[in-house]
């Protein structure tokens, strides 16, 4: 079973959404179903982002029309969403919203097995430490701190390593239509775009194999 997911660092849901996969392919396996992997995809929600990033609540508020009681409202939602399943989300914490093209050009630098971990590694460190995913030394920490050389990898984003990896991904992503994240495709046969539950991913995992 292949599942390719199209996610970015800064959505919540896709946090939540990444969660319910994980713990779908457990219910999934416990059933007898025969076992996944997933392949994680490039996708950002705002590319137009300067490299630097821009302050969070200044970026949010623009997106409510500057209601505040809104925004805090749907901030609400995602924690609440979150702590349903075990997920911690601090955005009393998180100052900047960042661009995420370097965060994801270091994911496709990461083999196959790591871009799990790491993907989760940057949503911890943007949705509970409040750390700038798109500042280099913090990817750097992050990526030592998964066992990977951080010297080695700075050295790879520095000539512009990930960058067509990122390019094919956010090009696939355009092609297929896809306009939000998260975004699942089981093997290339039923896409679900959105944070479902685990209990609905599993009907797509039986779906899919029964196709097959």
């Amino acid at each position: 079973m292949r599942i390719d997911l199209y996610s970015d660092m800064v959505c919540p849901w896709c946090r939540i959404g990444k969660h319910n996969l994980y713990r779908a392919l457990k219910l999934w396996e416990e059933k007898g179903g025969e076992p996944a992997t997933v392949h994680y995809h490039a996708y950002q929600l705002d590319p137009q982002l300067p490299a630097e990033g821009r302050p969070f609540e200044e970026v949010m508020l623009r997106k409510t029309g500057g209601d505040i009681a809104r925004l805090q409202g749907m901030q609400e939602q995602v924690a609440q969403a979150g702590a349903a399943v075990g997920i911690t989300f601090r955005f009393d914490l998180v100052e900047r919203m960042p661009n995420t093209r370097l965060a994801h050009r270091m994911v496709a630098l990461l083999p196959e097995e790591k871009r799990a971990d790491a993907v989760e590694a940057l949503f911890r460190a943007n949705f509970e430490e409040g750390r700038d995913i798109a500042q280099w030394s913090e990817l750097t920490a992050i990526a030592a701190d998964l066992g990977e050389d951080a010297d080695r990898l700075s050295a790879q984003l520095e000539e512009g390593g990930g960058n067509e990896a990122v390019d094919a991904d956010l090009a696939q992503a355009a092609q297929i239509g896809i306009t939000g994240v998260p975004f699942f495709v089981f093997n290339n046969q039923y896409a679900l775009s959105g944070a479902y539950p685990a209990e609905k991913l599993v009907e797509l995992l039986e779906r899919a194999a029964r196709k097959d």
